[in-house]
């Protein structure tokens, strides 16, 4: 068993969301669930793969649950794949829940970018007045009706005002959760776009406020399908680790990118 980690989306070096990739172990989901939860971080393991043309197949457990989808353990996977097998050609993966396909692609300044496809994703009906009740934030005004949006993992997409309002959020994480189990979302991504044309989100769907993640690839991806263009969004402030993902559409294609470091 070998355990890497590594930083992603860090904007600086020593920043970033951690995420522990896991080798040469072929445990159970229950194992793997109950070694995410000591370890109080989000987990991956790459395990051989079943078909041609995909080089592993890659499994994400957060402390409290299994996920089908988390791309900065993706980028940690991507970036010891590229250790081993060196950075001139793109790689494939296959997730283990869904059997989601992704593309793992070197960038020009060392980064790691993820190729994904916009997948189908339910629309509840989300009145304001909900919004406001599961941000905890009364009266809350969001500038657009609010919409569901996935590359893999489905987030509800709730637009601020500002960064003021999107970092002054104390959502409430229990009622977002349940909420979430019975429209089949998971969670919230709060945004806003800044002055300098750049964006800035946060993402509620742990129960535990000092798990918010510092990064949420599958929530830029999510956004760059709502807005149909590539994006520069920043992430972590409330967490005290600043993170950068940067976002590409290549057609039919969306990219998702930034630094990955070995911790």
């Amino acid at each position: 068993m070998q355990v890497h980690e590594f930083r992603c989306f860090g904007e600086q070096p020593g920043d970033g969301n951690p995420a522990l990739v896991i080798a040469g172990d072929r445990s159970q989901p229950e194992a793997r669930q109950a070694f995410a939860r000591e370890c109080n971080t989000t987990c991956v393991w790459i395990d051989p793969p079943d078909e041609a043309g995909v080089v592993a197949t890659v499994d994400y457990f957060y402390p409290h649950t299994r996920s089908p989808l988390c791309l900065h353990a993706t980028l940690a996977v991507g970036q010891r794949l590229f250790m081993q097998h060196g950075q001139g050609n793109e790689l494939t993966l296959k997730t283990a829940v869904h059997g989601q396909r992704l593309g793992l692609v070197p960038g020009a300044n060392g980064e790691v970018f993820v190729r994904l496809q916009q997948q189908d994703a339910p629309q509840p009906d989300v009145a304001p007045e909900l919004i406001g009740t599961l941000l905890a934030a009364p009266g809350l005004a969001p500038l657009a009706p609010a919409r569901v949006s996935s590359i893999g993992s489905p987030k509800l997409l709730v637009e601020v005002a500002d960064a003021a309002i999107l970092n002054g959020l104390t959502p409430d994480l229990p009622a977002i959760l349940a909420w979430g189990k019975t429209t089949r979302v998971n969670g919230i991504y709060a945004w806003c776009k800044l002055d300098d044309g750049s964006y800035e989100g946060r993402n509620f769907n742990h129960l535990d406020p000092a798990l918010e993640d510092s990064a949420t690839g599958v929530a830029a991806g999510a956004l760059t399908a709502l807005l149909g263009h590539g994006i520069t969004l920043r992430q972590g402030r409330a967490t005290g680790h600043a993170c950068l993902i940067a976002t590409h559409i290549d057609r039919d294609d969306i990219l998702v990118g930034g630094r990955v470091q070995l911790a």
